[in-house]
């Protein structure tokens, strides 16, 4: 009996490249973008965004560098992340001594793929958390401080 080999073939290629196709689709990310700004008494500040427990973005910001913008990338399959922000802030005090705060805060971001979010700080810069002044429903702030921000040893 002589069996055609075309057909085969063809089923078999098609098979590998919805193989291929299946890792490609859970590979492909959203992204939103994080934008952090000194404020006018900010003399410097360091800061990290964590984003489901990882390590997203850190801001470095002084007077020569007063706003940094991090896009970041998130998992297609999820709509939900936790995040922690956390860092130093050095302030000048208006007799001109500066003073060190640390900047701590988390919560959850909801649906936060294509949105622009602002760090901000409150609290006389004690408290630090994401906002996204287009859209309130986006960013869910839980009170208190994150025991994932540890001061840094350098």
């Amino acid at each position: 009996m002589n069996v055609p080999v075309r057909p085969r073939i063809c089923v078999c290629v098609v098979l590998a490249g919805l193989a291929l196709a299946a890792p490609l689709r859970q590979a492909r990310a959203g992204s939103f973008v994080v934008v952090d700004m000194r404020a006018q008494s900010e003399v410097s500040e360091i800061s990290r965004l964590y984003v489901d427990d990882q390590l997203a973005a850190t801001f470095r910001l002084d007077a020569d560098h007063p706003h940094q913008i991090a896009r970041i990338e998130t998992p297609a399959e999820r709509v939900n992340h936790s995040y922690v922000l956390c860092g130093e802030i050095t302030l000048r005090l208006p007799d001109g001594r500066t003073e060190m705060h640390e900047v701590n805060g988390e919560g959850v971001l909801h649906h936060p793929d294509g949105h622009t979010l602002d760090a901000l700080g409150t609290r006389n810069f004690t408290e630090f958390y994401l906002s996204d002044p287009e859209d309130p429903t986006v960013v869910e702030r839980h009170t208190g401080r994150s025991s994932l921000c540890a001061m840094p040893s350098s």
